[in-house]
């Protein structure tokens, strides 16, 4: 069982990295250039051009060390790759593809969550349990399944993704907790 939560979270590592650091470093330029939908913003001020490149570029980076730390010291997960040495992402190229899916994925599902909520009216900052703890869990799931399909399914397995799944939610509130006694979150949710 251990192996399997080590497993979850070294795979979905990338995505927790990317969401993460959009939150942290944030950025000034809304996405939605402000605009609004149906009488409410489109996405609000909290999603931001340079929160999501700052988010996909954490995310690769944080993937590139892990592909470095499997490689020296010689552990991965997941089936040999059919692009060259073994590690959980995969060989090169494919563990930079990977890598970029799962980020840009992360930083996708979460401006789908900040929509979704901007469509029930929820303003920024309030909470919707479950989608604030997941979206970008399931946002990086989703790309990866469209373009990386081979890697996902090897990847996320069944087990992964009910440990990613049952794992990420106190991670998740934990780490906002984290952040808002920084001061780099509004509310610590």
């Amino acid at each position: 069982m251990f192996m399997s939560i080590v497993e979850a979270l070294w795979t979905i590592l990338p995505a927790y990295a990317a969401n993460g650091s959009a939150a942290f470093f944030g950025g000034r330029t809304p996405i939605d250039l402000g605009r609004s939908l149906f009488g409410e913003r489109i996405l609000g001020d909290g999603k931001t051009f340079e929160g999501f490149f700052t988010g996909v570029a954490c995310g690769i980076a944080v993937g590139l060390l892990q592909v470095l730390l499997e490689s020296v010291f010689g552990f991965g997960f997941g089936a040999d790759s059919a692009f060259g040495p073994h590690t959980t992402f995969g060989g090169f190229p494919q563990f930079f593809v990977v890598l970029t899916y799962l980020s840009c994925g992360a930083m996708l599902g979460d401006i789908a969550g900040s929509f979704l909520k901007r469509r029930l009216r929820i303003k920024r900052g309030e909470p919707l349990p479950i989608v604030d703890q997941l979206d970008f869990v399931f946002g990086a799931m989703l790309l990866t399944f469209l373009f990386a399909r081979q890697w996902f399914f090897t990847s996320f397995t069944p087990l992964v993704i009910f440990w990613v799944l049952v794992l990420t939610p106190p991670i998740h509130l934990a780490t906002n907790y984290v952040a808002f006694k920084l001061g780099r979150k509004e509310v610590p949710w």
